[in-house]
């Protein structure tokens, strides 16, 4: 048997029709840059979660960068992200001009430690871009308490977890702003890069939209420098064909990670993902821990089965940041557990009998 880490082919073949309609339906009529198909997905994806606006923009790194932009973060600002998320996360608070803080991770739930993050905070943290990892939220009651009391802004970083939830509220909402990848393998995935941005913040939406286009919201209507970073009509259109499908998806990805639980919970050696209590966990990722990941990933390969790390290292620990003068000690948990996290296949097309090979395999390779 073979499984892929993640099968879009089978995903695209479920709503053939629906996706061939939408690519059919641009090229017809010529509106490939913003326009009707664009402006459908904004309000498609804002009615369906609940907010007033959504900023579509080329990518979930983009949307990053934008926020902070538009919130004036720059040259002598900090802004509080995790150590263990892809660099997207820190990468864009760089390109603002300010500085890159790093928190450890929660030693179960993988999210930024709640507990690390005040101390994290000097005279100039402006932000914290709080990331909800693998499809669970982190625990933004407690962060939020702390950000009102010192004025900081919270933007969540949705990529990973499209319309997951913590005490009933939809991640992206309770911040200043949500930022939304759409890279083919979310949850909810375009065919390229896209992204989104959304926010109840009227001001700030409109300073968004601007600035994505060129500074403009009219053409040729320049009222500061902008960026160029539009979504385009085909991914649009091809995310509004997906869209009406996320929430049995969703169920989906849940009801075959309770088929993981439940096929590996007596492996004693690897520790299963934990799910925060007053969570939906939208399994965008499947994550297991073991300490021999990579001989357990060599075996699975051998079985047909593909596996992933994410991510393989922490951070403050790349190269890129050497310049912070972080150690791996300042992260004890994102360090050791970069050696140890290993991603299952996972996708709502994942059948049962699949799950159960892939569950057999790592209980035969402990066997040996």
């Amino acid at each position: 048997m073979n499984i892929p880490f993640v099968d879009l082919k089978q995903q695209y073949l479920s709503i053939k029709e629906d996706i061939d309609a939408g690519i059919r339906g641009v090229i017809e009529n010529t509106s490939f840059v913003g326009g009707k198909y664009v402006k459908d997905f904004e309000n498609s994806f804002a009615e369906a979660y609940g907010v007033k606006h959504v900023i579509s923009c080329a990518n979930g790194t983009d949307s990053l960068y934008i926020i902070m932009k538009m919130l004036g973060i720059g040259e002598g600002d900090e802004v509080i992200t995790v150590a263990n998320s892809w660099i997207s996360s820190s990468e864009t608070i760089t390109q603002t001009g300010a500085k890159p803080v790093f928190v450890d991770i929660h030693p179960d739930y993988y999210s930024m430690d709640e507990n690390l993050f005040e101390q994290a905070i000097s005279p100039n943290t402006k932000a914290v871009i709080l990331v909800h990892l693998h499809g669970q939220m982190a625990d933004i009651e407690t962060i939020e308490a702390i950000c009102k009391a010192r004025g900081i802004y919270i933007i969540e970083d949705c990529a990973q977890s499209h319309f997951s939830e913590y005490k009933g509220i939809k991640a992206g909402v309770r911040g200043i702003a949500g930022s939304f990848s759409f890279y083919p393998g979310k949850n909810l995935g375009a065919y390229g890069d896209a992204g989104a941005i959304i926010t109840n913040d009227d001001e700030l939406a409109t300073k968004i939209r601007m600035f994505a286009n060129h500074g403009a919201l009219t053409k040729h209507q320049h009222q500061i420098e902008g960026i160029n970073s539009r979504l385009d009509s085909i991914q649009a259109a091809i995310l509004s064909a997906k869209l009406p499908n996320i929430h049995r998806w969703t169920e989906q990805r849940i009801n075959n990670a309770a088929l993981y639980q439940e096929h590996l919970k007596d492996v004693e050696e690897i520790v299963l993902p934990a799910v925060r209590p007053n969570s939906k966990h939208t399994f965008h990722l499947y994550i297991i821990r073991t300490k021999e990941r990579e001989a357990l990933m060599q075996f699975l390969k051998q079985k047909g089965i593909e596996t992933a790390i994410h991510y393989p290292t922490a951070l403050p620990n790349l190269k890129a940041y050497q310049y912070l003068g972080y150690t791996p000690q300042q992260f004890p948990i994102s360090t050791q557990y970069q050696d140890e996290i290993l991603s299952l296949p996972m996708y709502p097309e994942l059948k049962a009998d699949e799950i159960q090979y892939v569950a057999q395999a790592i209980k035969e390779f402990y066997k040996q």
